[in-house]
């Protein structure tokens, strides 16, 4: 029987996934928004939704990186049923739901893994932490479920803001965050689907929590521009929901990626990361504008 890959929302992280199994000779479903403005990923046949019927009919693999609102995650809304019945036919081998490290809430700067107790803080942090539940409570569902934590990679990294003069270094003493480069998000769900462990729940980040004013002073450095100057936290202006990223101060640990799935991080520090999104996006030859005077 041929492996066949649902993703449910075929965003950043799932396109970074496909060419990882569109190699071995998978059937790739995705989903987007808008057939009509959905821009075509080889290896990937796309369906829209919501909008039309999902089936599940031959699909051995789901990853649903679909995000929750406050009436609940949609996905579980149209899918649970089918879900549950695809999980009692044996047909489904593996299920990766995309969650977020937002769910362990606020920890003043300490450690979390996996056996953290889930206590969210934010509003975002609930529901995820409902809809993991929800995923959860489908009896027999061969479920994976992933915390991501910040992520990055090429075509979102901090190059773009700084080249355009908005960037700005603020300053919230104390405040780390953990970051994962999309590409190892693709090769742990890779190294999950090949050896699957139905309930198993895996922190995705790297080795490096740091301060974010350190990354983007790092990420100017690369590019040769002046450091931006600092600006305090209070002072700075942030909407809502920018603001509510500094509610939360953790340091997110990822060793059990490694001791059940085998997997060596490819960027385990946002400065290796860092390099190769400037590598990825060309960057390497940019050359920094010159001050000039007059007219």
């Amino acid at each position: 029987m041929t492996k066949t890959l649902l993703c449910l929302g075929l965003g950043y992280s799932a396109r970074a996934l496909v060419p990882h199994l569109r190699q071995q000779g998978w059937r790739i479903l995705g989903t987007t928004r808008s057939l009509a403005t959905a821009k075509p990923v080889e290896g990937v046949e796309l369906l829209e939704w919501p909008g039309s019927d999902i089936s599940l009919a031959g699909v051995t693999h789901v990853l649903s990186s679909v995000g929750p609102t406050a009436e609940g995650d949609p996905v579980l809304a149209v899918l649970a049923d089918q879900l549950e019945q695809a999980a009692r036919s044996g047909v489904l081998e593996w299920v990766g739901y995309l969650s977020t490290t937002a769910v362990y809430g606020d920890h003043n700067g300490a450690w979390v893994d996996e056996t953290t107790p889930v206590t969210p803080s934010s509003q975002r942090g609930r529901w995820r932490a409902k809809a993991e539940s929800g995923w959860q409570s489908i009896p027999g569902l061969p479920l994976h479920i992933f915390r991501l934590a910040g992520i990055y990679g090429p075509g979102r990294g901090p190059f773009a803001k700084l080249m355009a003069g908005k960037a700005r270094r603020i300053v919230k003493p104390g405040q780390v965050f953990s970051r994962i480069h999309v590409d190892d998000i693709a090769q742990v769900l890779a190294a999950s689907i090949a050896k699957p462990q139905p309930g198993g729940i895996y922190n995705l980040c790297d080795d490096d929590p740091a301060p974010p004013q350190d990354v983007l002073g790092y990420a100017a450095e690369l590019l040769g521009l002046p450091v931006p100057a600092e600006v305090p936290f209070d002072e700075a202006g942030m909407t809502p929901m920018a603001r509510s990223f500094y509610g939360e101060n953790k340091r997110v640990r990822n060793q059990r990626i490694k001791d059940e799935l085998g997997v060596s991080l490819i960027h385990p520090s946002y400065r290796i990361g860092l390099r190769a999104v400037q590598a990825a996006e060309d960057l390497e030859s940019f050359i920094p504008p010159q001050e000039t005077t007059g007219v």
